[in-house]
């Protein structure tokens, strides 16, 4: 049995690939829905879906402004994130190193 994806995840957030692309689109700064959707084979609607995805889990955040809503990325959320990563992958380039260290001392032998 599998489970509803957590909201707040934001792995299960960068899951999709459109969200993803909207990430991308506001790596330089914020943006409104309608510049982000110009961008996107997606409709409008689409686009609040999917930043609504990516505000739960902490990725972009929102602000009003008139009567537009601007979006940018969150930077401790982006940063949790990339934490994670640096430590996941920190573990695992150490084991890769070893394995090839032992591999080329062996071949030396």
């Amino acid at each position: 049995m599998t489970s509803a994806p957590d909201p707040t995840d934001p792995f299960s957030a960068l899951g999709d690939a459109n969200r993803r692309a909207i990430v991308e689109l506001l790596r330089p700064g914020e943006r409104s829905v309608q510049q982000i959707a110009d961008d996107l084979p997606i409709s409008r609607p689409a686009v609040s879906q999917h930043l609504r995805v990516l505000k739960q889990a902490g990725l972009v955040t929102e602000e009003a402004r008139g009567t537009r809503r601007l979006y940018r990325l969150h930077d401790e959320g982006v940063a949790a994130a990339r934490a994670y990563l640096e430590r996941v992958w920190g573990d695992a380039a150490g084991r890769i190193r070893l394995t090839a260290e032992n591999t080329r001392r062996g071949r030396g032998r």
